[in-house]
């Protein structure tokens, strides 16, 4: 099951000539960054070092416009330590600012993490109660600071089953944040690629059976309208941190043709030299959804078919 992460990015705006840097002090305002060539959410400054790592990494080949991570390994990181799994939560919070920063800067569009599995709910309720509390002081925390760096938050899942603190909080920053234009922020939260798909099945019965949609109508499209992903293109590639090969129930029909990295990492040793290796491997894919390379012009005769087929 997937070890989740509920701290997000933090630190307020301070604009120099070539990068947003963030603090912890200065008044509510909103700077649009969308000029600006560097995105930096974390507390230190962006080396040249890593901004030509980055330049590079643009031009060896297409960036991904959304990119989802499942945060896996918290929990076995902090018992490997001797500490709670909490500890594990609360040290990932590390590696979310620095692949949200990283993203930013290189041009990704949206950062979906998978922070809360519907699964999630069957843990114990020491360590459920414990990632409340940590997301409610998260979410008063950092809402300023995403205004601040014009991300937006959204979410995605059934946010209805969390307390109702939790639920205030989610709505004020979402609507805080409702313009911003950088790059979307997703958290899934509470959210299971089943569910997704099963209330999609049901907004579309509902409208077959008032007549306002026939079941000729329905197709690819017309499900993903109605997915709770409708507004954004479906991941091109998905990470998953701590060497496990499964999906766990995460956005299942919108990873058909999305690419895979698998990293041995653990979510809070996870940093964005790996990011960047997960990306070149990306750039590396050949992309065909089904169909033939590039190039590829050789076709067989009837008669090496017919062959082939007895």
């Amino acid at each position: 099951m997937m070890d989740s992460d509920i701290d997000s990015v933090s630190c307020n705006l301070v604009q120099n000539q070539r990068s947003v840097v963030l603090t912890q002090k200065g008044p509510t305002e909103h700077l649009n960054t969308d000029n600006l060539s560097h995105a930096e959410l974390t507390h230190t400054s962006q080396s040249p070092e890593d901004q030509e790592t980055q330049e590079l990494l643009k031009q060896s080949g297409p960036i991904p416009r959304h990119i989802a991570v499942i945060m896996d390994g918290n929990g076995r990181w902090a018992e490997q330590r001797g500490n709670l799994r909490l500890f594990g939560h609360r040290a990932g919070v590390h590696s979310v600012r620095d692949i949200t920063e990283s993203c930013a800067q290189l041009g990704v569009k949206h950062l979906t993490l998978y922070t809360f599995s519907t699964e999630n709910w069957g843990r114990p309720s020491d360590e459920v109660n414990g990632l409340m509390k940590l997301l409610v002081k998260t979410l008063g925390k950092e809402a300023e600071t995403l205004h601040r760096n014009n991300i937006r938050l959204v979410t995605i899942g059934q946010t209805e089953r969390f307390p109702a603190e939790i639920q205030e909080r989610l709505n004020e920053v979402k609507e805080l944040t409702k313009d911003n234009t950088l790059m979307d922020l997703c958290l899934a939260l509470s959210y299971s690629g089943r569910w997704d798909i099963t209330q999609a099945v049901q907004q579309i019965a509902t409208k077959v059976s008032q007549g306002s949609l026939s079941p000729e109508e329905i197709d690819d499209p017309c499900i993903s309208r109605h997915l709770a992903t409708h507004d954004k293109p479906d991941p091109e590639l998905v990470i998953r941190t701590s060497g496990e090969f499964r999906v766990s129930n995460f956005l299942l029909w919108q990873l058909a043709y999305s690419e895979f990295y698998v990293t041995d990492t653990f979510w809070p040793d996870f940093r964005r030299d790996e990011l960047y290796e997960a990306i070149r491997s990306f750039q590396k894919r050949d992309r065909r959804f089904g169909k033939l390379s590039n190039g590829y012009t050789k076709s067989l005769s009837s008669a090496v078919i017919r062959k082939l087929m007895s």
